[in-house]
């Protein structure tokens, strides 16, 4: 028997080469009943996998919790465990007051605010999605009945922010340079991909916007109707983008 990989508890060569990931377990439970033959395979800390067929095709579902750091330890795993095209789902805040709570984000790129990004690529380094997979996306949205937007996003480490300070990112001017929303972990997948060259990407759905309501604890909900339902057709639209992909000659 194959000695398990230490946080996400799957053997070397046990995961398929088209992967979806997530931040919260629940939502790669939510994931895996829209699969043929889906079968918890592994669940450890924040790291939760299934693995079941999606259209004729083998898919792993795996969450990755919350920031940059925990994610990239569930993609260097997923990697090594098999993993050959990673597609995020997950939410955001708009920061670009075109991108409102229901809306949909395929992501280009990400500008990196992370202390996770600083410890493993030189600074300047590009946070970058495959553009295999931004097509596979843009081309699966067709049939989307929300708003889709595309572009860049903002990933930072802290949610809840404290008093200004110089390392605090300024919303405002994000905007000003067309980032189109913030999330945790985007920056880390795209740069974990370009290191052991993989293919990977990522859909978003927004649940609010930063700049009409900050992230409070009093006020966030990423609960809301309209929310829950981006959040179900983001989880479709990278599916199909993941066997789309998949099929395509190398």
């Amino acid at each position: 028997m194959q000695k398990l990989l230490p946080h996400i508890r799957l053997e070397v060569g046990s995961v398929s080469g088209a992967v979806l990931v997530c931040g919260d377990p629940a939502r790669a439970t939510a994931v895996a009943a829209l699969l043929d033959e889906a079968t918890l395979v592994a669940e450890w800390r924040e790291y939760r996998s299934y693995q079941g067929v999606y259209h004729g095709r083998t898919v792993t579902v795996c969450s990755h919790g919350i920031g940059a750091p925990g994610a990239a330890i569930a993609f260097e795993e997923l990697i090594v465990a098999g993993a050959r095209i990673i597609i995020r789902v997950g939410t955001c805040g708009g920061i670009r007051p075109e991108v409102q709570a229901g809306h949909l984000v395929v992501v280009t790129g990400a500008v990196d605010h992370t202390g996770y990004g600083r410890e493993v690529v030189p600074p300047g380094y590009p946070a970058a999605a495959d553009v295999d997979v931004v097509v596979a996306l843009r081309q699966a949205t067709r049939r989307a009945t929300q708003r889709v937007h595309t572009g860049f996003v903002l990933t930072r480490d802290a949610f809840y922010g404290g008093p200004p300070l110089p390392a605090t990112p300024v919303y405002e001017t994000m905007a000003a340079v067309r980032v189109l929303a913030v999330e945790m972990e985007c920056a880390a997948l795209f740069q974990v991909g370009s290191l052991r060259q993989i293919k990977t990407g990522a859909i978003l759905a927004a649940d609010g916007n930063v700049r009409h309501a900050k992230e409070d604890m009093r006020t966030f909900d990423p609960h809301r109707e309209e929310a829950r339902q981006a959040t179900e057709a983001a989880i479709r639209i990278a599916l199909e983008a993941l066997v789309q992909v998949q099929n395509e000659p190398d």
